[in-house]
C-alpha cells in the first residue's frame, strides 16, 4: 500500500468517527447491535443499552396492512426529526438554564456578602471583647450626652454580650 492510499484511509477512518452510531442494544440472540436508528419495536428496554443524546423514548404504534408496507420504506430522517427536540423546546431550556444559572450567581453573591458581613462583625465583637478585658475604665454616653463610667455589672455583662456575638459571627 502506498503512502498515498495509506494517508486517505485514515483520514477517511478519522472522517468516519463523527459519524458512529449512537444507539447500542442486544437483540434477541443476545449479540450487540449498533446503528444511527432505534432498535426495532419490541425490543426490551433492559435490552437498549445506548441512546442518542436526544433520542427519547417513544410509543410507536404499528402500523396495519398497506400503511406497514409504507411505514417499513419511510426514511430515517422522518425517525430521526420526530425524536429530535423541537427549536422551542430547545429555546425554552436553554431559557431555564439561563435563569437557573442567573439564580445561583445571585445567591453566591448573597452569600458572599452574608460572609462579608458576619466577618466585619466578628472582628467588631472580637475588639469589643478586648477593650472590656483590658482592665481600663470605660465609659458610655448617656441620653443627656454625660459621660458615664461603667462599673463592673456593666462590664461583665458586655462581655457576656460580645461572646455571644463571637460564637455566633466567628465560624
Amino acid at each position: 500500500m502506498s503512502r498515498k492510499a495509506f494517508f486517505i484511509s485514515v483520514l477517511c477512518l478519522l472522517a468516519m468517527g463523527a459519524a458512529e452510531a449512537q444507539w447500542k442494544w442486544r437483540d434477541a440472540k443476545g449479540n450487540l447491535q449498533f446503528s444511527d436508528l432505534p432498535p426495532p419495536q419490541g425490543t426490551p428496554e433492559k435490552d437498549i443499552l445506548q441512546r442518542p443524546f436526544v433520542a427519547k423514548p417513544s410509543i410507536v404504534v404499528s402500523p396495519v396492512g398497506a400503511a406497514a408496507s409504507q411505514a417499513a420504506t419511510a426514511t430515517p430522517s422522518n425517525s430521526a426529526a420526530a425524536s429530535a427536540p423541537s427549536k422551542a423546546e430547545l429555546d425554552a431550556a436553554a431559557r431555564q438554564k439561563r435563569e437557573q444559572d442567573q439564580e445561583a450567581s445571585r445567591q453566591k453573591e448573597e452569600e458572599r456578602r452574608v460572609a462579608a458581613q458576619r466577618r466585619e462583625n466578628c472582628a467588631r465583637a472580637q475588639a469589643n471583647l478586648r477593650d472590656l478585658q483590658s482592665g481600663q475604665r470605660l465609659a458610655r454616653t448617656n441620653e443627656q450626652g454625660e459621660r458615664v463610667f461603667m462599673d463592673s455589672a456593666q462590664i461583665a455583662n458586655e462581655v457576656s454580650r460580645a461572646r455571644d456575638l463571637i460564637t455566633s459571627e466567628c465560624r
